[in-house]
């Protein structure tokens, strides 16, 4: 493999697929007075000004549904036991979430009692910018009221933006035999499309979860999640399948190892167990880099260019982990005849992370290019309100 293929990749299509993501011909009422007020929970102009517009994830759910808990085990490291003491949220809350250049998005959380009807809420304003919405059901409770909920949710928010990619956490499954995990999925996937169908809604696409914070469900689910909102995920995906064919390696995922989240990974079907065995590597990788890595005098995270890892597996599978940005980590698994020719898959990973590089540097050069288009159409909103307030 050379690093003239892998530049082929993270060209021209990557730079076209970027900027049709960062849409060049957004209308000026896309700025309403409420993005330009810059509230509390409310996202402001300035963001627009920075040259990087966020997308949104939404955390939706009746109250006690676990939808906090889910935030704070995800994006927090929070242990799950610890959840069981959190107070119920009585306010839209809203988080930035950018570990790396890939995984940056704002995730707000929505109190259970939001009432679409009160006119106080905006609700045009939130959806207008949204991504992604999840929609929390506690598995364990009676799910008609959530279902109901859902429903009023989904046909609110597609109305005013299409495009939101619809997400419904199955919640709560770690006390769940795995026959009643699937009834549950089942009948709960029956009801709420049944819904749309008799609303006449059927291309409204809703996609299933089950998860669980006692387990890495809930990560692998995010993951899939945060995936749709990466323009650069196809992209991301040619460059491990060529990564990989070209090493003798069976599977790549490219991680986030500050959440866990993966990004990205090769063609092949993901497997939990392999899913679970990288997280549990990061998560030594870590902690073992917290004890022998630093010095007093350092802070932050311990990890950097430096960090690297095998783990010899007792079915002849080894695992390999190499670091490709600040944040980022691919995790590898190959046979281990396969990893005697270390010396060429090294190689390849260096060609592999110069064409991550190129990846990284087409987004920065759209975000410069938005900050530009931003700040020409405030300057013409200025203009034109100034004409508006003050005619001759």
């Amino acid at each position: 493999m050379t690093s003239e293929r892998l530049s082929a990749v993270s060209g021209e299509d990557e730079e076209d697929a970027a900027l049709g993501y960062y849409d060049d011909e957004d209308d000026l009422e896309a700025f309403s007075d409420a993005e330009l007020g810059c509230e509390d929970g409310v996202l402001g102009f300035s963001d627009y000004l920075n040259g990087e517009v966020k997308p949104r994830i939404l955390l939706m759910g009746l109250r006690r549904s676990g939808k906090s808990s889910i935030q704070k085990v995800v994006f927090h490291k929070m242990s799950p036991n610890e959840t069981l003491f959190l107070e119920s949220t009585n306010k839209i809350c809203r988080e930035d979430v950018s570990s790396s250049s890939f995984v940056s998005f704002q995730i707000w959380d929505f109190p259970g009692q939001i009432d679409f009807f009160d006119p106080t809420f905006d609700y045009e304003m939130i959806f207008r910018g949204t991504g992604a919405l999840i929609f929390v059901i506690d598995s364990q409770d009676d799910y008609v009221e959530a279902l109901s909920r859902l429903h009023l949710t989904v046909t609110r928010a597609y109305k005013v933006n299409p495009d939101i990619n619809f997400e419904v956490f199955i919640h709560k499954v770690d006390g769940l035999s795995d026959d009643h995990k699937i009834e549950k999925q089942r009948d709960i996937h029956k009801r709420a499309n049944d819904d749309l169908a008799d609303a006449g809604l059927e291309r409204i696409h809703l996609s299933f979860y089950l998860t669980s914070i006692y387990d890495h469900s809930i990560f692998e689910a995010f993951s899939k999640v945060v995936q749709k909102l990466i323009p650069q995920l196809p992209t991301l995906e040619n460059l491990l399948n060529i990564f990989i064919s070209n090493s003798g390696i069976e599977k790549a995922f490219l991680f986030d190892v500050v959440s866990k989240i993966y990004i990205a990974t090769d063609s092949s079907p993901v497997d939990m167990q392999t899913y679970e065995l990288c997280c549990d590597m990061i998560d030594v990788v870590i902690d073992i880099s917290c004890i022998y890595g630093l010095t007093d005098s350092e802070g932050g995270l311990p990890y950097d260019k430096e960090s690297m890892a095998i783990i010899h597996l007792n079915n002849t599978t080894v695992m390999y982990l190499k670091e490709v940005t600040k944040f980022l980590a691919v995790v590898c698994f190959l046979r281990k005849e396969s990893f005697e020719r270390k010396g060429l898959i090294d190689y390849n990973f260096h060609c592999f992370k110069n064409a991550i590089q190129e990846v990284f540097d087409v987004r920065v050069k759209v975000q410069q290019n938005r900050k530009l288009l931003s700040q020409r159409r405030w300057s013409k909103l200025s203009m034109t309100n100034g004409t508006l307030s003050n005619p001759h």
